[in-house]
């Protein structure tokens, strides 16, 4: 107990000498090319774009590093709260939601406007990592234990399809799975809530709208409507192809700055960079998002305590499903579902939530050595 207590009065400078500076530097190794690309963009300019994402980074590396120095119970004790007030958000958009885009996933607070499916993202992973680190691996084997994690999963997947937001919704369900199954869950359980969702597919075909079936069947064929449905993924295909190895140079790229490539500074975002600096760009970023992940994961394997370790790694591995999705999505590979890429892609709720996810991966460094026994949840 007296290791514990010294771990819980560190100073703030021994907390920032025991921070992750290493993953501090590769997030904004990472942000700065997105800055890069916001830049050319706007055809060589820092309006309205890559001038608006660094005052979001700075805001969110300030927040980053006061949620890092923030002691880890102190999140383990208010991490219901943090999702029930995310819960709330995102029914305040049921009922005073902004629309755009034929979406209504906003909510004006005043000073922001916020996408609070976003900020779900890691309220959720926090949520269940606290129910969690009070369960043993026997209590966590029980079906009648795993009802109070399934719902705090499924109401705010139910509210994120209404928006509707398909994208976030996977997300959402994927994040989760993950913390569950790092907390103990056996495999045939997934493997039975599997073959319940391939036999519930033709009811969830049913209920998807019209555009969402169209992104499905584009997917599968691209080529059905080249002027229509499938024009953003070939002309990103296009755009991938002609970067060959090295790019056609920055601020060179023909299929962004003539207009063909449409959402360049949000969802196609990667083709644009692949466009202007080939294979070797974009071998470059997936390799500094493997590092952010490697040293996420390392962390997380590394805390004394469960909360600490499911948070790290669950946050970890929704960031990873960001990636995954976005680059997939633009290489054709899976349906385009509008999920921005981390730290690159133009967006506000989308940065400061990152930040705010890397601030508790860095608080679980800081912390590792921690012990908080079950009876603290």
């Amino acid at each position: 107990m007296a290791y514990r207590r010294s771990e819980s009065h560190l100073s703030i400078g021994r907390k920032l000498l025991r921070l992750d500076w290493g993953l501090v530097l590769l997030i904004s190794l990472t942000a700065s090319i997105g800055f890069a690309m916001l830049y050319s963009a706007a055809n060589g300019s820092l309006e309205p774009w890559a001038m608006q994402q660094i005052k979001r980074f700075a805001m969110g590396m300030a927040l980053m590093l006061a949620i890092a120095l923030t002691d880890i119970r102190f999140w383990l004790r208010w991490a219901y709260v943090i999702y029930l007030a995310a819960l709330g958000l995102l029914v305040g958009v049921e009922i005073a939601g902004t629309t755009g885009m034929g979406a209504t996933r906003w909510i004006n607070l005043g000073f922001i406007n916020l996408q609070p499916s976003e900020v779900m993202k890691i309220a959720l992973v926090l949520a269940l990592a606290r129910y969690f680190h009070g369960r043993s691996l026997d209590e966590v084997g029980r079906i009648t234990y795993l009802i109070p994690p399934l719902a705090l999963m499924a109401v705010p997947t139910a509210l994120v399809l209404r928006q509707p937001d398909l994208g976030t919704a996977l997300l959402l369900v994927a994040g989760s799975a993950v913390v569950l199954f790092l907390a103990g869950v056996r495999l045939w359980k997934f493997g039975f809530a599997l073959a319940g969702l391939l036999a519930a597919l033709p009811v969830v075909w049913s209920q998807l709208h019209d555009y969402q079936k169209g992104r499905v069947l584009t997917f599968l064929n691209p080529e059905r409507d080249p002027l229509g449905a499938g024009y953003h993924i070939m002309q990103s295909k296009i755009a991938l192809g002609s970067g060959g190895v090295s790019g056609k140079g920055f601020l060179e790229g023909t299929q962004s700055h003539l207009n063909f490539l449409p959402e360049m500074r949000t969802d196609f975002i990667f083709t644009m960079l692949a466009e202007e600096f080939g294979m070797i760009g974009a071998v470059l970023l997936l390799g500094l998002y493997a590092l952010i992940l490697i040293y996420a994961y390392i962390i997380g394997f590394r805390s004394r305590n469960q909360f600490g370790r499911l948070t790290a790694i669950g946050i970890a591995a929704t960031f990873f499903l960001y990636v995954f999705i976005n680059v997939g999505m633009v290489t054709g590979l899976l349906p385009v579902v509008g999920v921005p890429l981390p730290l690159i892609s133009y967006g506000g709720t989308a940065m400061l939530t990152l930040m705010i996810g890397f601030g508790l991966i860095l608080s679980v460094s800081i912390h590792r050595h921690v012990d908080i026994a079950r009876n603290d949840s």
